[in-house]
């Protein structure tokens, strides 16, 4: 896809300072270090991959985020710090400890994350060497920075801002987000990183946060592929005079859609940015009986490959989309009276084929840069949609040459 141009206003979220730094741990002369320093009181949620293989930089992460509140996140990316054992252990352990004494902060408020290439030893001593240039460097304006340092295979850096007026008060909310590969998350996603200045108690934070990563990030598929990094953290600083439980329920709405829509918007950018796509493919699915219903058909569609191919060489083969649809993990033992639609076009109505299909209308739909997938299970009125890529020689060209 395309490379995308930042031209919006990036706000700095009062509470949070940032600093990035060129470490080598990915390349020379690329920002890929950062350090994210979050002041006193505030609270912060995150979400995590159910990797069986994840790093140890999760375990550490997730321990300290239900524990307390945690004051430093440390973020490298070029290496993920994973399927190294006890030396990878002992390895985060070394650089978070460093952190901890230069900053007199207790250990477990500090959580790490990585990202890049797995099995690969993390030269804790390029991390150490940088820690004090990081806490030299922290200021509030360090987002667009940050975005830029969390890149692996990405194309561009993903940073979404807004400014939301509830009651008459400025609510802040900036995020950024890295991902182009590796992109089936459980849980949770690639590395997202979001902050407000609203005041919002943990166990509210937790439930947005868990709520509103269901039907973005949980919702998207570039290569089927779950890491063993995947992390979503969000933060509230509380430096608002306004406090979210005290919110009426109009107000508490348009917070989590304004909310919900940076996290649509980071998602959006992550699957434009799937490595070597060509297509942005919406699959809606439609009229089931539950939501978690419809999201595996959407997911079984949007992790094939054989649909994914077919988006690619923009061949309306649509029968690996109703192979896709019945190799889902849904507890009917049988499906037939659905309708499928390729953007307008019907090619199945009750289970049979349209009378009114054009095959060649079909192609050129899939000839778009972003196209629709509709299926209409028809057995309840829930639904749910999933954004997914195509896949195109470049993907392979990109994965066989990660580490080269």
């Amino acid at each position: 896809m395309t490379k995308e141009k930042e031209k919006n206003t990036i706000f700095p979220i009062d509470g949070i300072t940032i600093s990035s730094v060129e470490a080598e741990i990915r390349k020379k002369n690329e920002l890929d270090l950062s350090l994210v320093s979050i002041s006193e009181g505030s609270t912060v949620s995150g979400v995590f991959t159910t990797s069986k293989t994840r790093s140890p930089v999760i375990d550490m992460s997730e321990k300290n985020i239900l524990s307390s509140s945690p004051k430093y996140l440390i973020i490298n990316s070029g290496n993920a710090n994973a399927g190294l054992g006890k030396i990878g252990q002992k390895d985060v352990n070394e650089y978070c400890e460093y952190l901890s004494k230069k900053t007199d902060t207790d250990i477990n408020k500090i959580c790490p994350f990585s990202t890049g290439v797995i099995g690969e030893r993390l030269s804790v001593k390029n991390i150490i060497d940088k820690i004090p240039l990081l806490i030299d460097k922290l200021d509030q304006n360090g987002w667009d920075n940050f975005s830029k340092s969390i890149m692996t295979t990405d194309t561009f850096h993903k940073i979404v801002s807004k400014k939301i007026n509830i009651s008459n008060t400025d609510i802040f909310v900036t995020g950024v987000a890295k991902g182009s590969g590796m992109i089936m998350p459980n849980m949770a996603t690639m590395l997202s990183f979001v902050a407000t200045n609203l005041n919002i108690d943990k166990k509210d934070l937790d439930h947005i946060l868990t709520s509103i990563n269901e039907d973005t990030y949980n919702a998207i598929s570039v290569d089927g592929d779950m890491s063993t990094n995947d992390s979503s953290i969000l933060i509230a600083t509380g430096k608002s005079r306004l406090n979210y439980i005290d919110l009426n329920s109009k107000d508490k709405d348009i917070f989590i859609t304004n909310l919900k829509n940076i996290y649509k918007e980071l998602s959006m950018k992550i699957i434009k940015d799937g490595e070597g796509a060509t297509k942005t493919i919406s699959i809606h699915i439609k009229k089931t009986k539950s939501k978690e219903y419809a999201r595996e058909i959407g997911m079984s569609i949007a992790n094939s490959p054989l649909v994914k191919t077919a988006f690619f060489a923009e061949d309306p083969n649509w029968g690996r989309i109703f192979a896709a649809i019945g190799n889902s993990k849904i507890d009917d033992k049988k499906l037939e009276n659905f309708d499928l639609f390729i953007g307008d076009q019907l090619i199945l109505k009750d289970g049979q084929i349209s009378e009114d299909y054009d095959e060649s209308k079909a192609k050129s739909i899939m000839m778009e840069g972003n196209v629709e997938i509709i299926v209409n299970i028809n057995n309840g009125n829930e639904e749910f949609t999933v954004l997914t890529t195509d896949l195109s020689h470049k993907y392979i060209e990109i994965n066989a040459s990660y580490r080269s």
